[in-house]
């Protein structure tokens, strides 16, 4: 039974946990036909051994699975200390090398001369070039092609993780609320909204956007100097890691009574939102979610305005697979976490986008949001 996650926080993940991880991702590769899978520092290493070094560098540090194989992580000697202090270390093999060593010719051995390889799309191309010389029949293939969904589907102590993320990011929404908006810049706002989800137990802030006015038509929005006008339709876009796992939440606010047509856009968008989140069920492909969401905003004649994808996926990084995007055929499974954020953009004038952060259970889907959808008024 995990403890209480807005008390004491979830209970910390076991060497148990880490090896079933590490284990299923094995026999994943062989099942892609892989030899193994190489995992540099990054979120893969993180999630399959708890090990987060404290810095990326030139020294090479890389996780080696393969099924059959007990998991072997090589890292540089002067760092093997915190390494075996990980969560997930007793249930690796640490492979320590010296400087002055040729770290390459340490893990070779570990490795099929002849074998193809999956790789975590940040390793470094100096690693991987000097390993391809030691070893020249190897071949390689990064993971977002290979196996794309090796985070994807969530234990429960994930998804307690996640929920509880979620839940911070609404208190932050709902505190938000009470903040000046008008006569302020949107980077005033912005770091409200950061202090806020710290103050919620966030222990890492990845983006606040403040999108206002015709800001606001940009999905992207980097949080300005421009002042927040009454009048504004105001985007509202933030998130980050609670506990490890991530937040993103996206609402709408406006600044006094919006016109007709504010508010019309406005439930276009929240009927989408709506849809795509109705969608969410195991078997349907993700594509399907994306439909869902952009027929509505087609019908209502503001298709070419949507111009983005419905949703990504979530974990521990706040951006992942599986992206709810046309084209993208891969079923939902139950687990699995990820945004549904429609939106309508229209330049030079505002925009809105809504998002909530989706769980897909065993018989539909579960919002991780439960901040309120309607268009709120602020000051």
């Amino acid at each position: 039974m995990t403890r209480d996650a807005t008390s004491e926080g979830p209970a910390p993940f076991t060497a148990d946990d880490y090896a079933a991880r590490m284990t299923a991702a094995a026999r994943s590769a062989a099942d892609a036909g892989l030899a193994g899978l190489l995992i540099a520092p990054g979120p893969d290493l993180t999630h399959l051994t708890g090990y987060r070094p404290t810095a990326e560098t030139e020294r090479l540090t890389l996780l080696v699975l393969a099924a059959g194989q007990d998991p072997v992580l090589v890292v540089p000697a002067l760092e093997a200390a915190d390494a075996a202090k990980a969560a997930g270390a007793a249930a690796l093999t640490l492979r320590d090398w010296a400087d002055g060593e040729n770290p390459y010719g340490v893990t070779a051995p570990l490795l099929d001369a002849a074998g193809r390889f999956g790789v975590s799309d940040n390793t470094w191309a100096l690693h991987l070039l000097r390993l391809q010389r030691e070893l020249p029949a190897t071949s390689y293939a990064p993971l977002t092609d290979c196996l794309p969904m090796l985070r994807a589907v969530k234990d429960a102590r994930e998804l307690e993780r996640l929920a509880a993320a979620g839940e911070a990011a609404d208190a932050a929404y709902a505190q938000i609320l009470h903040v000046p908006f008008a006569g302020r810049r949107e980077t005033d706002v912005a770091e409200d909204l950061a202090g806020l989800l710290r103050a919620h137990g966030h222990s890492q802030v990845d983006f606040t956007v403040v999108g206002s006015g015709p800001n606001g038509a940009d999905p992207h929005h980097e949080a300005g100097e421009r002042v927040i006008r009454h009048g504004d339709m105001v985007v509202l876009d933030f998130g980050g890691l609670r506990y490890g796992y991530g937040s993103d939440i996206s609402r709408t606010v406006h600044v006094g009574e919006p016109s007709a047509e504010e508010q019309r856009v406005h439930d276009i968008v929240r009927e989408a939102q709506q849809a795509g989140v109705a969608a969410v069920r195991p078997g349907v492909a993700c594509q399907d979610v994306d439909r869902a969401a952009r027929a509505v905003i087609t019908e209502f004649g503001y298709g070419d305005r949507f111009i983005h994808r419905t949703g990504h996926g979530i974990g521990v990084t706040t951006h992942e697979p599986p992206y709810m995007i046309e084209g993208e055929e891969q079923p939902l499974v139950p687990g699995m976490c990820f945004s549904v954020e429609p939106g309508i953009y229209l330049p030079g004038r505002f925009g809105v986008r809504i998002e909530d952060i989706v769980t897909v259970t065993e018989d539909g889907g579960r919002r991780l949001n439960n901040a309120p959808r309607e268009l709120a008024i602020v000051e």
